[in-house]
């Protein structure tokens, strides 16, 4: 099983939500959320410090003995160096046992040799994949087995549409 999450800020609190599904799922087995209303500022530069709070406190909701992957909208690394982003802050809170990928919809500067640019459907805009605990390629593959004919895969379209939903 796979684990997307998303988490989308509010005026005063933030709706964190996960699905749950497999690789060519077109819809999620199951849909967890989660509200937060101490949600730390936005830092420049340290935007993981607002999210992972929100993520780490959803993921309680489930086994993580089941879960194969967790899907991040974001970047697990935020320049060549490899210095940690979301993603990869994310591996580290979890002791490194659970593969992360970073699906972003911009690349970030200095990234071209830690994410890989994907095209889905007949779109001329890809999206940016990066990837910790598993080999790239088996990353790739699998993010090109996601389900939908466009840029943004269907389970993440759905992802993204219930944490706008009040």
């Amino acid at each position: 099983m796979l684990l997307a999450i998303d988490v989308h800020y509010k005026e005063s609190y933030s709706k964190s939500v996960g699905v749950l599904f497999n690789w060519a799922d077109k819809a999620p087995h199951h849909i967890i959320t989660d509200i937060i209303t101490n949600v730390a500022p936005y830092e420049p530069g340290q935007f993981y410090k607002r999210e992972l709070p929100c993520i780490l406190q959803l993921i309680r909701q489930v086994d993580l003995t089941t879960i194969e992957v967790i899907i991040v909208d974001g970047h697990v690394f935020v320049d060549n160096n490899k210095t940690f982003g979301l993603g990869g802050h994310l591996w580290q809170a979890l002791d490194e046992k659970i593969p992360i990928i970073g699906i972003a919809k911009r690349a970030f500067h200095n990234t071209e040799q830690v994410s890989t640019p994907v095209y889905r459907g007949e779109s001329q805009n890809p999206l940016y994949v990066s990837s910790i605990g598993l080999p790239e390629e088996t990353v790739l593959d699998n993010v090109k087995l996601l389900h939908g004919d466009y840029r943004i895969p269907t389970i993440l379209k759905i992802l993204d549409q219930q944490t706008k939903e009040d």
